[in-house]
């Protein structure tokens, strides 16, 4: 779609709804194969994909893309019953494709690995690690430069996870229209809403009474989902339980990690798989199939009503500035600053600096992601006091080849004084200027 001219936020946006469709279907087609009902896998597909988690992180891409957990089970719990070339290959293949869509959601995988693993005997627990470690093998050029990251000694420190950690009541809020009244008034956030719904824990007590009705499968099936739910929603406190700190210590993926109650996902995602057999327990008792389609119906009506939290508030998108793709043409290496240069307590405010950068994908600056980097507090204790003397020092000692500024984002009684201090540098040259007060400028090294 970029290739053909469609702007980043549509890109943005058509990911975003494939992501959670194929996320719903993932967890359908399991369901479906497991229980052998098609409307037990429509509620798993609703329960795993359109929940108070995910529909609260809409703004993170790869959240919605959660579509390879369930089949890491699926295909674990096949290896773990049949070990074959076939099936391993097909879970080396979704493990490396998870390790490509997010580290959060590949650190995931490897719980449900180790409980699907704990619930099958000791051969089938043999081949799902020869699996997983060619999985992991696939994945490298992923994972090397993670690894390469935390050699330098990168981590989250535990005081940081214990910030970004769910309490207990965060499994009682939900930003539903339904539930409001329960948050009126109060901030709710991915870790202070992770309630799964009044119909996903109904269906999936259902599923537990179902235990007792299944094959020797889906029993060990159905105990690996309340293991896993129960395993998830415990690590989602973060370093408030001994377990969270004993793994942070002793498993190398854990430091990487910034918001534990993310655990909370794979909570849902196993209470839909136990939710998918609790319904086709109660379907096995309803006498015909159209009151099976009207129950199926209500449910999926129920759960949609639960989760449903629109209108969602968005922004309208007029396109990135034009004077970027000047960047285009430049000749290598660039390296691109842009003012602003917030300092790091407030390095989300380049967000907008980071969608500019994709129509010319030279290196920025100034980023923004989860990780704020040394460099980035270097560079923001000088270039933040643009356009003092000391913030062009560090442009030059930085090596900066072109600077950006924003006008408009600074106060009206300060541009005058930013644009005669730009006006007098003989290091600065103009090459681009729009009415929304975009400068776009090439630094020149200062004579010595």
């Amino acid at each position: 779609m970029r290739w053909l001219g469609g702007s980043p936020v549509l890109v943005f946006n058509l990911l975003l709804i494939a992501g959670l469709a194929l996320t719903a279907f993932s967890a359908w087609f399991v369901a479906t194969r497991w229980t052998g009902s098609t409307r037990a896998g429509l509620v798993a597909g609703a329960l795993a994909a359109f929940n108070v988690h995910l529909l609260l992180r809409l703004p993170h891409l790869q959240a919605a893309h959660a579509w390879g957990l369930p089949l890491v089970w699926y295909f674990a719990d096949a290896v773990a019953r049949r070990p074959a070339v076939k099936t391993g290959l097909a879970l080396a293949v979704t493990i490396a494709l998870v390790a490509a869509t997010s580290v959060y959601w590949l650190i995931f995988a490897a719980l449900i690995l180790v409980v699907v693993a704990l619930t099958q005997p000791l051969r089938g627990g043999a081949a799902i690690a020869v699996a997983s470690a060619a999985g992991l093998l696939l994945a490298a050029p992923v994972l090397l430069p993670y690894l390469e990251f935390a050699r330098e000694g990168a981590a989250r420190p535990i005081e940081m996870v214990a910030d970004f950690s769910a309490r207990p009541a965060a499994y009682l809020v939900s930003l539903s229209r339904l539930y409001a009244p329960w948050h009126a008034g109060a901030r709710v956030t991915e870790t202070s809403a992770l309630f799964p719904g009044a119909v996903a824990i109904a269906l999936g007590l259902a599923g537990l009474r179902a235990v007792g009705f299944v094959d020797s499968a889906a029993r060990r099936r159905i105990i690996a989902a309340v293991l896993l739910t129960t395993a998830a929603v415990v690590l989602s406190f973060g370093p408030a339980t001994g377990v969270y700190r004993w793994l942070y210590d002793w498993a190398l993926p854990m430091r990487g990690i910034r918001t534990a109650a993310r655990f909370g996902y794979l909570a849902l995602l196993g209470l839909a798989i136990l939710a998918a057999y609790g319904w086709a327990w109660i379907e096995r008792r309803l006498p015909s199939p159209r009151r099976r389609a009207i129950a199926v119906g209500c449910v999926l009506a129920a759960a949609t009503i639960e989760a449903w939290h629109g209108p969602v508030a968005v922004e309208p998108f007029r396109g990135v500035p034009a004077s970027y793709a000047l960047l285009n043409d430049e000749p290598v290496p660039t390296l691109l600053v842009e003012v602003p240069f917030y300092p790091a307590d407030a390095i989300d405010r380049n967000g907008e600096y980071v969608l500019n950068a994709t129509s010319h994908w030279r290196p920025l600056a100034n980023g923004y992601s989860g990780y704020t980097p040394a460099s980035y507090r270097r560079r923001a204790d000088s270039l933040w006091y643009f356009p003092e003397p000391r913030a062009f020092d560090t442009l030059h000692r930085e090596g900066a080849t072109h600077l950006m500024v924003h006008l408009e984002q600074f106060g009206a009684d300060e541009r005058p004084a930013v644009e005669r201090a730009m006006a007098g540098r003989s290091d600065l040259r103009l090459l681009a200027a729009d009415r929304d007060g975009h400068r776009l400028y090439r630094v020149l090294q200062p004579r010595q």
